[in-house]
């Protein structure tokens, strides 16, 4: 199946999802991944702002502040993403494609990533991840210096067998569901 279809067959298995269902779910998705090594030794996390029922973010932000982590979300800045330093998620704005994303804030260097946390539409077992398709996260990942631990949150029923990758697709490191961990060789 193209990534077309994919992306339109999963996003409208999202769209249907009533929204104390994505909650319930999204908490079980954040709660693993509170309980991982990943987490516990990571000194600065990006997140990002669920939109469209995605997995929720939430609870990962309240735990990194409450850890004295350093928290970053995604901005849009022409057709790449920079990391900015949030305090408080709750002030986030509407930017691009409305997405909330911070006004302003001190951009943090790729290198001082530890954790990026990438939204997608579907995942497969192999550790690949299907985007919306404007390919910001997959041209970040792939000038990233470090290596930052590529964690993917997804819903159980976007995980599919495989995904048609592309060289230039960037894969995760790990993929979280409310059902279970998926670790991937880097």
């Amino acid at each position: 199946m193209s990534k077309k279809l994919v992306r339109e067959k999963l996003l409208a298995l999202r769209r249907q999802c009533k929204s104390g269902f994505c909650l319930e779910l999204s908490s079980e998705v954040q709660a693993r991944f509170l309980k991982t090594d990943v987490f516990s030794r990571a000194g600065c996390l990006a997140l990002y702002s669920p939109v469209h029922n995605e997995v929720g973010t939430g609870a990962v932000a309240r735990e990194t502040l409450l850890a004295g982590k350093c928290l970053v979300y995604p901005r849009v800045c022409g057709e790449d993403l920079e990391f900015v330093q949030v305090d408080d998620p709750g002030l986030l704005e509407p930017g691009c494609f409305d997405v909330p994303e911070p006004r302003d804030g001190w951009v943090v260097s790729p290198e001082e990533l530890d954790v990026l946390v990438v939204p997608g539409v579907a995942f497969d077992l192999a550790g690949h991840r299907l985007g919306y398709g404007k390919g910001f996260y997959d041209r970040f990942l792939s000038r990233s210096l470090n290596c930052v631990r590529r964690v993917g949150f997804s819903y159980d029923f976007q995980v599919v067998e495989a995904l048609p990758a592309q060289p230039h697709d960037q894969r995760l490191s790990m993929l979280i569901t409310e059902k279970r961990i998926l670790r991937f060789p880097d």
